[in-house]
């Protein structure tokens, strides 16, 4: 039986580990259960040592973000499998079982993820994840059950077993060699797309991530950063620019990085017309960042290439989810 832990990621989240820590405690079975704490300044410590003394504290001496938080947390703890799970997940009785049986039967699946909804309205399916993560030919990320701001109702239409592209980050089993193969997340994210980079680099190395329906868990959202959020949208477009810089082939990256500025670009417009310059202001200041340290993600390019030439085309949506949705009105992925 593989060694596993369960890493919770804390920052302030003293009403979040008291909501949902014990749920995680009773279905988990033998995992160790992990907090590591990115220097909280509220009640977290104390709690977590008078109510919860069976879980394991990890102290980070200062806010690392998720990313950082991560990698700093993740070497300090010797296990086969490495549960990456967001403070304000509420898991189901089982819910580990299907996630980690995956990787124990297949060596070649190195991380998975389970159906993700939503805690406030149980029977749909929640942003950070859904029914399996998949990028377009231009790196926009999907999911199936989410598509931008449309969700699905959860009628078991992705109670499958199925290879995906990215492993949502809010719950992700992940063998431990591989994460730290590829030195865990890129901390110049901070935040959000890191997973979907971490697994494009797994799948550069002819490892599989894939999904399995017969897991559940429910997530808030938004716990951290509110999903209209300008500093979301900065990470979002600011990261999701660096993804594809590193990733896309030479060949690709030639014509499909311009397309990406001007789609963004009409984001931007599109949030200023209806009245929301923070945003638009948000989407321009992630495109100054990024042009700012190109030279550094050149680098990680470079880097990336040492991995592996190419990579499994599973997940890879032919064409734009943008033009898909916004003009043809789909609102199921077709993949």
């Amino acid at each position: 039986m593989s060694r596993t832990a369960v890493v919770i990621l804390n920052f302030n989240g003293e009403k979040l580990l008291r909501q949902f820590l014990p749920s995680v405690i009773r279905c988990s079975g033998e995992a160790e259960i992990v907090v590591a704490d990115n220097a909280s300044t509220d009640q977290s410590i104390q709690i977590l040592k008078a109510d919860f003394p069976t879980v394991r504290l990890v102290l980070l001496d200062r806010n690392y973000g998720f990313c950082g938080g991560y990698n700093r947390a993740l070497k300090a703890i010797e296990a086969d499998q490495y549960v990456l799970l967001n403070s304000d997940v509420e898991v189901t009785p089982g819910w580990l079982a299907p996630l980690t049986g995956l990787l124990e039967k297949d060596q070649s699946i190195a991380a998975v993820q389970p159906k993700i909804l939503s805690y406030r309205e149980k029977n749909k399916f929640e942003h950070a994840g859904a029914g399996g993560g998949f990028i377009d030919s231009l790196g926009y990320p999907f999911c199936r059950g989410r598509i931008f701001d449309h969700v699905e109702t959860d009628e078991g239409q992705y109670d499958d077993v199925r290879e995906i592209f990215w492993a949502s980050g809010a719950c992700m089993v992940i063998r431990s060699g591989a994460f730290h193969r590829f030195g865990g997340f890129d901390e110049d994210f901070f935040a959000h797309m890191e997973e979907i980079d971490l697994c494009w680099k797994l799948h550069r190395a002819n490892q599989k991530v894939y999904y399995n329906g017969k897991s559940t868990v429910y997530h808030v959202g938004a716990g951290t950063l509110a999903y209209g959020n300008p500093r979301k949208t900065y990470l979002n477009f600011r990261n999701g620019l660096s993804l594809i810089y590193k990733h896309l082939p030479g060949g690709e990256l030639v014509y499909k990085f311009p397309l990406r500025i001007i789609l963004d670009w009409v984001a931007a417009a599109v949030f200023l017309l209806k009245g929301n310059a923070p945003a638009g202001k948000a989407v321009l200041t992630a495109h100054r960042d990024f042009f700012r340290n190109r030279r550094r993600d050149r680098q990680k390019r470079a880097d990336i290439k040492n991995i592996g030439k190419g990579y499994s085309s599973a997940g890879i949506k032919r064409g734009l989810i943008l033009f898909d949705h916004y003009m043809l009105r789909r609102t199921r992925v077709i993949q």
